[in-house]
């Protein structure tokens, strides 16, 4: 009887945990997005990951997952989604896409005058001073964000993917 509810309850708890996001399917499925807003922005990826991964749980805020919001960007209009059966208003703004809301974050710190300095001041490569100079922009009111940023991107070593060829260059060099 205990090995019965002990399988039935691992099997529970197992089909649970694939209903959510971990980080490392999370770099998996959205890391080519990231290369290659840094390819047309100069935002280094790890940023672009790091600052995601953050803000949405890996993908599995509400948010995230109701309004394909990444980064808690907030909207000019109030949005409705449903949380379990109820109507929630919020200002956070919808996507279409995942990608869309990465794009959104790239435009954000490109053209929004508070951010746009950045790329000036700091290489794709410069992922500690990114992360600093968005929380000194205003991004985020915490204290501690940008060392918890730069520490997601240690832990999954999200700074190599900093260093990666454009999609056009890797192919190139697999032909030589």
């Amino acid at each position: 009887m205990k090995k019965l509810l002990f399988v039935t309850l691992f099997s529970i708890f197992s089909i649970a945990s694939f209903a959510q996001n971990t980080s490392q399917s999370y770099i998996e499925q959205f890391k080519d997005n990231a290369i290659s807003i840094m390819h047309e922005t100069g935002i280094p990826a790890s940023i672009i990951m790091a600052v995601a991964m953050h803000e949405s749980g890996n993908g599995n805020s509400t948010i995230a997952k109701k309004l394909n919001n990444q980064f808690g960007i907030k909207g000019s209009t109030r949005t409705v989604y449903y949380k379990k059966k109820r109507k929630v208003r919020t200002s956070y703004k919808k996507y279409d896409s995942v990608l869309e809301s990465f794009n959104d974050f790239a435009r954000v710190l490109t053209q929004r005058k508070q951010f746009s300095h950045l790329g000036d001041k700091f290489t794709q490569y410069d992922y500690k001073g990114w992360a600093k100079g968005i929380q000194r922009s205003g991004y985020c009111s915490s204290k501690k964000w940008s060392a918890q940023v730069v520490g997601i991107i240690k832990r999954y070593g999200l700074h190599e993917l900093d260093s990666v060829p454009e999609p056009k260059q890797l192919a190139q060099n697999t032909e030589k």
